[in-house]
């Protein structure tokens, strides 16, 4: 069957010109009809954005394949599908799995091949199986592969396709201009068939960048795209590390024109096979930097609010919203049909790049020692002059929320709750780390056994154990978790948490309170957040929210009745309150 009139004029109007701008030298009319032929038994019959991809009910998880095991045979796909249908079913709505494919190093990270799962976790009916009662996301790792993939062994070999798929540089060439996100070498020497080779690798000399100004490279990649969404059910698809996508040398090789134009022809391929698939790029950088992945709205749908850990965390341990609140009010709404994505905790560490020009030299510091000094470790980065400078954290969030600037106290179980709430109350969509769902503390141990500080945050739960935690009423996992599953719970009832609902900070005297203000999209629903970042009781004039006198209000946390607005609001250490006018969607 031949493309239809419609398909085919969506590839003149919307791919074409794209493939034009990347690859001005090649022919694209082949190009064009090979990716036309590749989509064409997939394609939805409109093409068109879904505006709706998104409400107040989506909380995701983020978790490795096997964060939780069950001693024996089972594999931990399996495993972890039952863990989510028993304990939060009603709770998330879904999954981020981190890399599941078959890797050579980086915890999945260096990709052998995309088209497989490692077996040790499971099989792609597992995930499939994940992804019916809940929305997945998977990771494409674009940039690099790994030096044990068969494309690289080709490429050793001088055999195609992958003799072509790489970026061989001669080792003299001055690539001090290039941004680096670690310390390692930018080349890796390689014997091939052909002699001694320098190929480019950004992150490892294990993970050897790709070459995207080959379009044949962009076919394959497609290819893989198409596999995720259209054969396993991914909803959602995480680009990594997609701002070192385009090499230039002589230039930064970050957030070159080229890498947005790729991501903005993934969309527009993906929404001709599926406009409810969303595309959410991962950036760690600055601010800046990372709000230019959303283009003219026509980019990532997505983009992590990567800012946000390092920020949240120098708020509770200095005890005062400064920083964060200046944050806050620099940060544009999302565009139409594009949204942040909240979170804490990653797999990662808490980035340092994202927080550079917002805080203070002092605070900066300061925010290293304190994790330091509760069993944190801080990775390096190498810049263009040949020093290095912190890069991220690698610590358990839980963990980093021992104390404060004062030191260790009693107030950890709080604060860190505190944390979790205020990241489920901004503007985006929550995105839980498993280990922050589960209040679990740094694995030291794996650490050193690894020889790998992000290890130190990616601690694997035996179920039986966990289970045992999760059923002792006063374990801190116990506690955590039973927390922040009723304020999830909560959350997804209000449709002023919608991910695009307005969001507008309030400047209360009392720099230990964080408010803002949250309003639903048809304005029925205003939602107050308030939090108290401090290890003393705190009050605030009800005064100052100008609460409308003929509505009823109620803190929907704690359950408290507002009778008199003029009344003054006390909060204790570390408390939380959603003080709304309506009290869910249903009422």
């Amino acid at each position: 069957m031949s493309p239809s009139n419609q398909l085919v004029n969506s590839f003149e109007s919307r791919i074409k010109p794209l493939l034009e701008v990347i690859y001005p030298e090649a022919d694209i009319e082949q190009l064009a009809a090979h990716l036309l032929q590749l989509l064409h038994p997939h394609c939805s019959d409109s093409g068109e954005e879904n505006p709706d991809k998104w409400n107040e009910q989506q909380i995701l998880l983020i978790t490795y394949g096997d964060s939780i095991y069950r001693q024996g045979d089972q594999k931990p796909l399996v495993t972890l599908k039952q863990f989510l249908e028993h304990y939060l079913q009603d709770t998330i709505t879904g999954v981020h799995i981190l890399p599941v494919c078959p890797y050579s190093s980086d915890d999945g990270f260096a990709i052998i091949d995309y088209l497989q799962v490692n077996p040790e976790l499971g099989s792609w009916e597992d995930i499939k199986s994940i992804a019916q009662p809940f929305d997945l996301m998977l990771d494409l790792v674009l940039n690099h592969v790994s030096s044990k993939s068969a494309w690289f062994e080709q490429f050793k070999q001088g055999l195609k396709p992958g003799c072509n798929y790489f970026i061989d540089v001669d080792p003299t060439t001055d690539l001090s201009q290039v941004v680096r996100p670690r310390s390692s070498p930018l080349l890796v020497k390689v014997d091939t068939v052909n002699g001694e080779k320098h190929v480019w690798a950004t992150f490892s000399d294990d993970q050897i960048d790709v070459n995207f100004a080959n379009p044949d490279l962009l076919v394959e990649y497609v290819k893989i795209l198409l596999f995720y969404v259209v054969n396993i059910g991914a909803n959602y698809i995480r680009l990594d590390a997609v701002g070192y996508l385009w090499k230039c040398i002589g230039s930064s090789c970050i957030h070159l024109p080229e890498t947005h134009v790729l991501i903005r022809l993934m969309r527009e391929l993906l929404q001709l096979v599926d406009p409810g698939v969303v595309i959410i790029t991962e950036t760690n950088v600055p601010n800046r930097e990372n709000l230019s992945y959303f283009g003219n709205g026509n980019e990532a749908h997505i983009i992590y609010n990567f800012s946000l850990p390092p920020l949240l965390l120098n708020a509770l341990l200095q005890g005062k919203s400064e920083h964060l609140k200046t944050w806050m009010m620099s940060m544009p709404p999302a565009p139409m049909g594009c949204a942040y994505l909240n979170f804490t905790a990653s797999h990662d560490g808490i980035g340092l790049r994202p927080a550079e020009g917002l805080l203070s030299d002092d605070e900066y510091e300061t925010l290293l020692e304190c994790v330091t000094q509760f069993g944190g470790e801080i990775s390096y980065r190498r810049q263009p002059d040949g020093t290095e400078s912190p890069y991220e954290i690698n610590i358990a969030l839980f963990d980093a929320m021992k104390g404060t600037v004062k030191g260790e106290d009693k107030w950890q179980i709080q604060r860190f709750i505190c944390s979790q709430t205020i990241m489920m109350s901004l503007e985006g969509i929550p995105a839980f780390y498993i280990h922050s769902l589960l209040g679990t503390g740094s694995d030291r141990a794996l650490m050193q056994q690894t020889g790998r500080k992000r290890s130190i945050n990616r601690h694997r739960w035996d179920i039986e154990e966990l289970e045992r935690e999760l059923e002792q009423v006063n374990s801190p996992h116990a506690i955590v978790f039973r927390e922040l599953s009723r304020l999830i719970q909560i959350r997804r009832l209000q449709q002023a948490f919608h991910p695009n609902a307005t969001q507008y900070t309030l400047h209360p005297s009392n720099q230990a309170l964080l408010v803002f203000w949250r309003q639903s999209m048809k304005r029925d629903q205003s939602i107050f957040s308030i939090h108290n970042l401090s290890d003393k009781p705190q009050t605030l004039p009800l005064l100052k929210l100008n609460l409308i006198a003929t509505d009823k209000w109620y803190d929907l946390i704690s359950g408290q009745n507002i009778s008199d607005i003029h009344d003054t609001f006390k909060l204790q250490p570390y408390q939380s309150a959603w003080i709304t006018n309506k009290f869910g969607k249903d009422s």
